[in-house]
């Protein structure tokens, strides 16, 4: 009796269907790049990310100038601060060129390194 109601139970699907969340179809199927799609898009918001906190920090080091009344070891900071900022964008654009680079000379298209294909099954 108990196996049977076991057997049961297991041949209906007592979670019903899972419906997928609204936005997640616009990421296809595995096999369609939608892996792909979304770790292409995790690098674009990276690279948006040290944009902006490049602007912050650009600003951030023209305050530390306003506020420095002369003190050199304040304004050594926000030079310091300046050059950091600065370094820190050279790297993120390097990367992103050295990418194109690399992709152009191995595929023939400067963006194909950064679509992301995952084999599936």
């Amino acid at each position: 009796m108990l196996l049977l109601l076991i057997e049961t139970v297991l041949a209906s699907n007592p979670w019903g269907t899972v419906v997928a969340p609204p936005g997640v179809s616009t990421y296809g199927s595995l096999g369609s790049g939608g892996l792909g799609d979304f770790i292409a898009n995790g690098i674009r918001l990276l690279i948006v990310i040290a944009g902006i906190y490049a602007v912050i920090n650009f600003v951030l080091a023209g305050y530390g100038f306003m506020s420095a009344g002369g003190d050199p070891k304040k304004v050594a900071d926000a030079w310091a601060k300046i050059w950091q900022t600065i370094l820190g964008l050279v790297l993120v654009v390097g990367a992103y060129v050295i990418g194109s680079i690399i992709s152009r000379i191995l595929f023939g298209d400067a963006g194909a390194i950064f679509r992301i294909f995952i084999f599936g099954p």
